[in-house]
């Protein structure tokens, strides 16, 4: 399944019978899949489906879903109102002799107001059935378009984040390979300072300060660090290859990178590493901003 950003846009429009019709969506990043709808007053029957649809198609994004309904080329029929038109014929009958004797004209009678009303015809049921169709067939189309969109954005994304991935991976090379992590520096640099703290006259006890340094040896090791942060990237490209909604667990192992770059540049009494830890925070920085556009 590929992956998704979140952002995208899509329109489909058409007509059914005597209406016209347009569907346009817009997404933005969101935490979870929220659904804003704007439908004309009348139509929100298609709440339930136009929801229901959605989920099919997305896991995560905010959602704008307007629909507009036009009423086309104007068709409208007259309508005569026969109680109206028979109470007239009947009132001229009990004047008589009162009122002129001639036959009443037509323009005569659309002066009168009530006897004819031009209106659209109503729709029939097959009309409303046909309208419902084809409103949710481009409604379908449209959640169609904005996944293709979305979808086309992320495979860019995934590219973005597989060169920064590769990127983290080269720093934590640089940071294992570096000459200051060797056993041997370690503690020819631990020893130069015992050396300073006694030769100052410290009154403290050999054996204890010895114990402390050995502590102190094995807390500036960065061999847990670097593990971790190789399990990591293999996590990160394994998702990325398996596509579909992994923002959120791209995000966590985001915030799992900074974790260690930030205990690498804590740990570090090397300018190499430090600066390699540096640019690490940097790139993983870099990688969450991006991961917060993936569904």
């Amino acid at each position: 399944m590929p992956l998704q950003s979140m952002t995208g846009f899509a329109r489909r429009e058409g007509s059914s019978g005597r209406r016209r019709w347009a569907w346009e969506l817009r997404s933005v990043n969101g935490k979870g899949l929220d659904l804003r709808l704007r439908l004309p007053q009348g139509l929100e029957r298609f709440e339930p489906e136009v929801r229901k649809l959605a989920a099919e198609y997305f896991s995560r994004g905010n959602l704008q879903v307007g629909l507009s309904v036009s009423g086309g080329e104007a068709a409208v029929e007259a309508v005569v109102n026969q109680a109206a038109l028979t109470a007239v014929l009947n009132l001229r009958g009990q004047l008589g002799d009162l009122v002129d004797p001639a036959p009443l004209r037509f323009d005569t009678l659309l002066t009168i107001r009530g006897i004819v009303d031009f209106r659209e015809p109503e729709e029939s049921e097959e009309e409303r059935a046909a309208l419902d169709a084809g409103i949710l067939a481009g409604l379908a189309g449209a959640l169609a378009d904005l996944r293709a969109m979305r979808e086309d954005e992320g495979a860019a994304l995934c590219q973005i984040l597989l060169g920064q991935v590769e990127t983290i991976e080269r720093l934590t090379a640089t940071v294992e390979s570096d000459p200051s992590r060797s056993a041997a520096a370690i503690a020819d640099r631990l020893a130069q300072q015992v050396a300073l703290v006694m030769d100052n006259g410290s009154s403290l006890d050999r054996d204890r300060l010895h114990a402390e340094v050995a502590l102190l040896a094995t807390k500036a090791d960065l061999r847990e660090e670097i593990d971790r942060l190789g399990s990591h990237i293999v996590a990160a490209r394994e998702l990325l290859s398996k596509g579909g909604p992994v923002g959120r667990k791209l995000d966590f192992l985001a915030q799992e990178f900074n974790r260690e770059s930030n205990t690498i540049c804590s740990k570090s009494n090397a300018a190499a590493v430090s600066a390699a830890g540096i640019e690490l925070k940097v790139v993983i920085d870099q990688f969450r901003e991006q991961v917060q556009n993936l569904e």
